[in-house]
């Protein structure tokens, strides 16, 4: 969520049980990554946040750690992957194209995130106070051509900090000469 979102989820409480692969009762198979989380998202204390952001992880499930795409859950033998959630705010949507849509409707924070987390990779560096002018300046700007990934981009390669920036312990050069 926060790096999505900017919206960073509360610390677990205290005593969490952890997640471990469970039998499905009656069924002689292990229960999927999903069906875990919803086992775990009715008990409270985890109930109230994972509300919130399991669904946004259940829409990209598609994808696994090395991004890759894939349809299946634990290899072609396993269990087809269901993308389909309800968003925090009610919204349905199926897979990661319509998770993208649906957030668009947060598209200035959404930007300011992608933003952000764009420029930090560009720069070599964390963003910065004193970056966060630009920073708006790019969202402002990309809102004209609808937040396009290329738009943005565009605008962090045209920036100051990024036009800028030095190598890590560079030494700027002697004026002397």
């Amino acid at each position: 969520m926060e790096n999505i979102l900017g919206t960073p989820p509360p610390e677990p409480p205290p005593n969490v049980p952890a997640l471990e692969e469970t039998e499905a009762e009656g069924a002689g198979r292990t229960l999927t990554l999903r069906e875990q989380m919803t086992r775990h998202r009715t008990e409270e204390p985890c109930a109230s946040c994972h509300k919130l952001m399991d669904p946004i992880g259940f829409a990209l499930e598609n994808f696994n750690a090395d991004a890759q795409w894939r349809t299946h859950d634990g290899g072609d033998e396993g269990n087809l992957i269901d993308a389909t959630v309800e968003l925090f705010d009610g919204t349905q949507v199926n897979g990661p194209s319509e998770l993208r849509a649906a957030l668009l409707k947060y598209s200035p924070q959404f930007a300011r995130m992608v933003t952000e987390k764009m420029m930090t990779y560009a720069l070599g560096r964390g963003v910065e106070y004193f970056d966060m002018p630009v920073v708006r300046s790019i969202v402002r700007e990309a809102e004209n051509e609808e937040y396009s990934f290329s738009s943005i981009l565009m605008g962090i390669v045209n920036s100051d900090p990024f036009q800028m920036r030095t190598k890590s312990g560079e030494m700027v050069a002697n004026i002397e000469e």
